[in-house]
């Protein structure tokens, strides 16, 4: 059975790290057991602060999201200048090593950069597929899976479906990269929610689980049920991280998903 992660901000956006752990422990009542956040540079809390707030609980820190580093930095895998993929590089680097010491997994998605990056696809992806060769070899040494996001095309310039991210992956060669899903950019980008997930199959590493809107689940029209439908014919069993970035706070979109959840009968009541 998979296990649920909730995506939070940054512990630092709490204020101090005991309202973070007061976060935890709440999603922990709720029937969550991992977390997911973005990391930042620099990250805003204190890292032995944020595993003692972890040890408190039961809940795992399941995966860093890394696209902060180019919304707020311009650090672009794709990027015409030789320096500012050096950087970004760089910088998954020293997010792979933050990864290693919380057991967790790494998402690439947004850091591949826009088409005014540069206009070619061709081009942008030898240089996409390059940086992550790079930050593949790096995480094959320190134990670090990472995970390349299928996004769709407002949100990031390149590799959109999940047949473009298995193609990328193929050409990286790393061990260490591997694919996820995530509905929203899925409802966007494909044409069905289940075909994309049986096509990984047991490759799969990572779900981002959001509805068509961003919002609470059951005000879009995301299929639920057909996604973990698709999800028990492979086997899915790891974690399924809990997307919602409007219409709640964290801690009301969490109460509601699970409430949501258990009448689909998708999780145990």
């Amino acid at each position: 059975m998979p296990q649920f992660s909730y995506i939070l901000d940054a512990p630092g956006s709490f204020g101090a790290m005991t309202e973070f752990e007061r976060a935890l422990r709440r999603l922990e009542e709720l029937g969550y057991t991992g977390i997911e956040f973005s990391l930042s540079s620099p990250p805003g809390f204190d890292m032995d602060e944020l595993q003692r707030a972890l040890a408190a609980t039961s809940l795992k820190l399941v995966s860093f999201l890394t696209g902060w580093s180019y919304f707020n930095e311009g650090l672009c895998l794709c990027a015409r200048d030789p320096a500012v993929r050096e950087r970004a590089v760089a910088r998954l680097r020293g997010h792979v090593e933050t990864a290693e010491r919380f057991g967790a997994i790494l998402v690439i998605g947004q850091m591949q950069g826009f088409l005014q990056d540069e206009p070619d696809p061709e081009v942008a992806n030898g240089r996409i597929a390059d940086c992550l060769r790079q930050v593949g070899h790096h995480a094959e040494a320190h134990g670090v899976t990472l995970v390349l996001e299928p996004v769709n095309h407002l949100q990031v310039g390149f590799n959109h479906t999940v047949a473009q991210v298995l193609q990328m992956i193929q050409a990286v060669e790393s061990l260490a990269l591997r694919p996820m899903v995530d509905t929203l950019h899925m409802n966007i980008e494909e044409r069905s929610l289940a075909d994309p997930i049986r096509r990984v199959g047991t490759d799969l590493a990572h779900v981002h689980l959001c509805e068509t809107n961003g919002s609470l689940f059951g005000t879009g029209h995301l299929d639920v049920v057909e996604v973990f439908r698709a999800l028990q014919e492979i086997g899915y069993d790891r974690f399924i991280s809990v997307k919602i970035y409007r219409g709640a706070t964290w801690e009301e979109g969490a109460a509601s998903t699970m409430a949501y959840l258990r009448t689909l009968g998708v999780v145990d009541r």
